[in-house]
């Protein structure tokens, strides 16, 4: 990748020179978007939709400065209307595959240019703290290590294509109703360990641009930060490249923002342009922080532009490659949870009659429509997808919402598939911004959805568990489909089942993967990035439309560790066609490396997909720590029969805790419990030990 760090700071020289060729005006207008607000309303009038072309900020050519050219995600390139729709970064995330992800990049990278684009907005890492959050499908779990490797491999590969990739919202960003007002806290220990530590990883990774984020914290919002975006963004984590705003109500004053750390307001200008110059004539913003971004700004558009060597023409939008890719993503994603019986594979020789029950079986469903919607050319129904896998047998859809009838089809039928979950009106983005009086928080309404965090419960619709406890008995060759961005509570109704397979968002070709899951033609490996609690007690207490919450240290499968509660379902859980053995296990540490490996052998009768994780403990430390912590993860592919050694190896740096008294990451030279295994729970792991 030419445009690396490296290559990148090679410019600051050039950079140094243009911008001093500038007027303070000129330096300015770099550092906003191109339209106005008013622009924006006009737009909507027009019914252009959100980012069908790209949006443009800055660039100045009388000296031969590109402008920026946005093109949002992460489910694809938003831009156009037949861009490839992958599945959601929730799905993508349950592949446990980097290499995969990093193959997603460059083909999102590809679209991005062919569009037009210079920028992907996509790298969306936010950390679902609980799994209500409403836009949790745009990232990849709730872990924070497996978050910073997924959108470091994103990020490389949408770079490789000289591409920029912007890794957001920086920082705190995982509640939706209230994102314009909330105040978040954290001690300093969670902030840096939970929620920070996956943003530096995909920074090192070398990420050229940050997103901040509209919420505030520790009474500051965060495109005002000067703790976030000055001190730890630019000064402890060397990041070279530059900082915008999250769009429209993103800065909310002109002096704080600058002297903050922000480099770009987004999309449109408002507080910064006209009322920056003047801010800076007046003495509140030096002119010293405008060069400091313009440096920034400038040195990160050169390097990319001059690397940019490839060309792609609207043919790669949408292309076949990318489709398939889509697809693969697909597979690779879909998660077994149940499959009592060995119900699943459904036979196709003996399934004539199929009964698809549900609201979702005969519906487009990718995810929400916010800012992240991809418009692709077509997409397969999850009806769709089996009628063409089962061509010869007679395929039934009924939307559930008269029981009798549907235990009447059930009864009939061979086989019974329920396609149930959620939608863009159950969770998504949210625009309710009451503090602006300008008219754009009707463009919100142009997103067609209802969106928002899952307010009600985690759980399905109640009809929807009335209609799987009615009617799931009365065949007993039946699997449940769930559709939705995060975990939904199964307690209620699982034993009214056979099998339940967690299908996500599943993108353009969704329903090819389903089908291809349900009937044996794709084994399923996807493996759960979340945990599935019995009771939703279990999680952390949340009030969506708080004005000040406080971030705890635990969440998710680590909360439940060390709480001593069993889940419904483990972190990394994930169940297959075939059966694994793993054996011969090896923990050691050196050279700043703690290892773990196993031998991992098929042992069933079909090629399948195993996921490996290595989790580390410690119940030496003398702080709070959680039980244990993921800390490696390899995805590998075994015929029947075949046997792999698998090792994973984790950079000793990543056990080190943030001491907040000396602010700085210390290592506890300890005995560490290592685990390698195929999901967090303690049934599903070795365990060994190793000295640091």
């Amino acid at each position: 990748m030419k445009a690396d760090k490296a290559y990148r700071l090679s410019f600051t020289e050039k950079a140094r020179e243009i911008v001093s060729q500038m007027t303070l005006e000129e330096k300015v207008d770099l550092m906003s978007g191109n339209l106005t607000r008013e622009d924006l309303v006009e737009e909507d009038k027009k019914g252009i939709r959100y980012n069908e072309v790209p949006y443009e900020a800055g660039g100045n050519r009388r000296l031969g400065v590109p402008a920026i050219k946005f093109v949002d995600g992460p489910r694809g390139a938003v831009s156009g209307y037949r861009s490839t729709c992958f599945p959601v970064s929730m799905a993508r995330g349950a592949t446990f595959d980097r290499n995969l992800e990093e193959r997603i990049g460059r083909a999102i990278g590809k679209e991005v240019k062919a569009l037009g684009g210079n920028l992907f907005g996509g790298v969306c890492i936010n950390l679902p703290r609980h799994p209500g959050w409403g836009r949790s499908q745009e990232t990849y779990g709730e872990d924070s290590f497996h978050l910073g490797v997924m959108g470091s491999h994103l990020t490389k590969g949408v770079q490789s294509e000289n591409v920029i990739a912007c890794v957001k919202h920086f920082a705190f960003n995982s509640m939706e109703n209230a994102r314009f007002t909330v105040n978040v806290k954290a001690d300093e220990r969670t902030e840096r360990e939970v929620y920070l530590a996956h943003f530096k990883d995909v920074i090192d990774a070398g990420a050229a641009c940050v997103m901040s984020a509209y919420n505030r914290y520790q009474g500051t919002y965060c495109g005002h930060h000067d703790y976030l975006l000055n001190q730890v963004l630019k000064g402890e984590w060397d990041f070279d490249g530059f900082v915008i705003s999250d769009f429209l109500w993103g800065v909310r004053d002109t002096v704080e923002a600058a002297n903050g750390g922000m480099d770009i307001e987004m999309n449109a200008v408002k507080y910064f342009g006209e009322k920056l110059v003047e801010a800076v004539k007046n003495g509140q913003v030096p002119e010293k922080k405008i060069d400091e971004a313009a440096v920034r700004i400038v040195r990160t558009l050169l390097a990319f532009s001059e690397a940019d060597e490839k060309t792609y023409g609207e043919e790669v939008v949408g292309c076949k490659e990318h489709v398939a890719l889509a697809l693969e993503a697909a597979e690779k994603s879909m998660t077994l949870l149940q499959n009592k019986h060995e119900t699943l594979p459904f036979s196709k020789e003996r399934c004539k009659r199929i009964a698809v029950i549900g609201r979702l079986g005969n519906k487009e469903n990718t995810g929400d429509h916010g800012s992240s919607r991809v418009y692709p050319a077509y997409v397969v129904t999850p009806v769709e997808g089996i009628r063409r896998m089962v061509p010869d047998a007679e395929v039934i859809f009924d939307d559930g919402q008269d029981i009798g009838r549907a235990r009447k089809l059930a009864a009939a039928a061979d086989a019974v598939i329920f396609v149930v979950g959620y939608d863009h009106d159950d969770e998504g983005e949210y625009i309710n911004n009451a503090q602006d009086d300008s008219g754009l928080s009707a463009i919100g309404a142009g997103f067609d959805a209802v969106g928002g965090d899952r307010v009600r419960s985690l759980g399905l619709h109640e009809d929807e568990i009335r209609l799987i406890q009615a009617v799931g008995p009365v065949n007993q060759n039946s699997a449940v489909v769930l559709i939705g961005g995060n975990m939904i509570m199964i307690e209620e109704w699982k034993d009214s089942v056979s099998a339940i397979l967690m299908a996500y968002y599943p993108g353009m070709e969704g329903g090819t993967a389903i089908a291809k899951t349900l009937f044996g033609d794709v084994n399923p490996g996807g493996k759960l990035p979340f945990v599935v609690p019995k009771k939703e007690s279990h999680l952390p207490p949340v009030d969506w439309e708080a004005d000040e919450i406080i971030y705890g240290y635990d969440h998710g499968y680590v909360k439940l560790d060390k709480e001593g509660i069993e889940p419904s379902l483990p972190y990394g859980f994930g169940l297959s066609y075939t059966t694994f053995d793993l054996y011969d296990a090896g923990f050691s540490a050196g050279d700043g490396w703690i290892i773990a490996s196993c031998t991992v052998k098929n042992t069933g009768n079909r090629a399948g997909d195993e996921v490996i994780q290595m989790y580390v403990g410690f119940s030496q430390s003398k702080v709070d720590r959680p039980v244990k912590v993921l800390r490696g993860f390899e995805r590998v592919r075994l015929q029947p029969g075949e046997s792999k050694k698998v090792e994973i190896r984790c950079p000793v740096d990543k056990l080190k805790w943030f001491n907040p008294k000396t602010r700085r990451w210390e290592l506890e030279h300890m005995e560490y419990e290592v685990y390698i295994g195929n999901s967090s729970h303690e049934r599903d792991l070795i365990q060994g030990k190793v000295m640091l």
